[in-house]
């Protein structure tokens, strides 16, 4: 099954703002092996801020960006990392809240894969376990974690495939075999 002929080609990148760019890149490094692309801002560089950077950004008043980085991890797209300061923070959102609520890595070997997030710094929120309904396969399996800093990361494997439906327009991106 191929995509339809469209302007739009696919995700770029995902943008998570963080307490610590370095800490952040350390656990997505020793937890999936991610790579540097290169920082978009450093801290030895004048930080974004002012109205611009407020209007085009979205940014609260007087609030600063203080280092942006992007990753890769393998064959997915980019993450952006933010490093803010001088505005109030929230805390990483839950499953239930409006926005990007958590992302997905693809991994071959799951347990393994479990046990580097957790060496790396990452909790997981349960022990690895079957997806169901047209997910569902003998080794196929999920897992939520957080991150140090709060985010909902998914560890997915479904080796054995995704029965998808006859009316599927297109499949979703799995890494080749």
């Amino acid at each position: 099954m191929t995509p339809k002929q469209h302007p739009i080609r696919g995700i770029d990148h995902i943008g998570i703002t963080v307490p610590d760019v370095e800490q952040a890149t350390t656990f997505l490094q020793d937890a999936f092996g991610a790579d540097i692309c290169y920082d978009a801002l450093n801290k030895q560089q004048p930080p974004q801020e002012g109205k611009q950077a407020e209007q085009q950004l979205g940014l609260k008043q007087d609030a600063r960006i203080i280092h942006i980085r992007l990753l890769r991890i393998h064959e997915g797209p980019g993450i952006e990392l933010f490093q803010l300061e001088n505005t109030p923070q929230a805390p990483a959102t839950q499953l239930a809240d409006y926005g990007l609520q958590h992302f997905a890595i693809y991994v071959d070997d799951m347990v393994v894969a479990a046990a580097r997030f957790q060496q790396a710094g990452g909790t997981l929120l349960s022990r690895p376990h079957a997806l169901t309904g047209i997910e569902a396969g003998a080794r196929n399996q999920f897992v939520y974690g957080r991150s140090p800093w709060g985010m909902i990361i998914e560890l997915i494997s479904y080796p054995d495939g995704i029965l998808y439906p006859q009316e599927s327009e297109v499949y979703r991106w799995t890494p080749p075999t």
